[in-house]
């Protein structure tokens, strides 16, 4: 893996010879493929760090880089913090089953091939059943920006209606959802959850997953003391999000707990 020559971010150094994140480069679809499903692990295995199991509700996705039609996700029934490159599974859109000894999640299925099918440009997407997310969807609404961390998701997040509160399990429900993905990295499924999708990386969709679930309970929060927080004017939250709400900055988040996960759970490389 090399360097990338293009700067994308201000967060990039430009002193030589310092230690700093750098973006893989791939000779082959092989290559990329074992990077993908690594990373795969890694994010169920940061989801399981984070408390988002909930039976066996979630499911993550990701785009093999020869095959687009078909994608790797994490094996039904499997806890987070027991998904391993040994078990995950590789499923066509029309849910079978191509790689893999485990069964495929049906609401998984229906909502992340609809998405998948639907925007050829999206790589990875997330959903999980957390605590704040859930709540936070009930209201209906969107994210305030009353933070900088909530500015990364000002004007780059939707509300779904659709199907609102009804288990995903009929192929028309997934369909219904994945036309609000156009253009957004994230999305409140009203009396559902967070979804999250993206175009560059299956560690920026894990990232923004986990931000958004902290800043919906950060809202919730600030909201439970019956004061009305002061917001971060519309100027401001689009500056903060061009710098700290990219595709590329929630990669870069992502290496701190990839980091963390090689060094402390050497068993997801099984």
């Amino acid at each position: 893996m090399t360097d990338t020559p293009k700067r994308q971010s201000i967060y990039q150094p430009t002193q030589e010879g310092v230690l700093f994140p750098v973006l893989p480069k791939f000779d082959n679809p092989a290559d990329e493929r074992l990077h993908r499903k690594q990373r795969l692990v890694g994010a169920c295995r940061a989801f399981a760090l984070e408390g988002f199991d909930y039976g066996f509700a979630g499911h993550l996705t990701v785009r093999d880089p020869e095959r687009p039609e078909l994608y790797w996700t994490n094996p039904m029934c499997v806890h987070f913090s027991q998904v391993k490159l040994s078990n995950l599974i590789l499923a066509d859109h029309k849910g079978h089953v191509v790689q893999g000894k485990h069964a495929i999640n049906r609401a998984g299925f229906v909502l992340h091939a609809a998405v998948h099918e639907a925007h050829p440009d999206i790589i990875s997407m997330c959903h999980a059943h957390t605590v704040y997310g859930t709540a936070f969807a009930s209201l209906g609404r969107p994210l305030d920006p009353i933070s900088q961390d909530a500015a990364a998701f000002f004007e780059d997040h939707v509300v779904i209606r659709n199907e609102a509160g009804q288990v995903a399990v009929e192929e028309k429900a997934g369909l219904k959802v994945a036309d609000w993905f156009k253009g957004v990295k994230a999305a409140i499924h009203q009396n559902h959850g967070l979804l999250t999708a993206s175009r560059h990386s299956i560690e920026a969709a894990a990232f923004w997953f986990i931000a958004l679930e902290r800043c919906c309970k950060q809202q919730m929060i600030v909201e439970a003391t019956g004061i009305t927080p002061l917001m971060v004017p519309p100027d401001k939250s689009r500056y903060s999000r061009e710098h700290v709400g990219s595709e590329y900055i929630g990669w870069l988040h992502f290496q701190t707990i990839w980091n963390h996960l090689v060094h402390t759970q050497p068993d997801m490389f099984d």
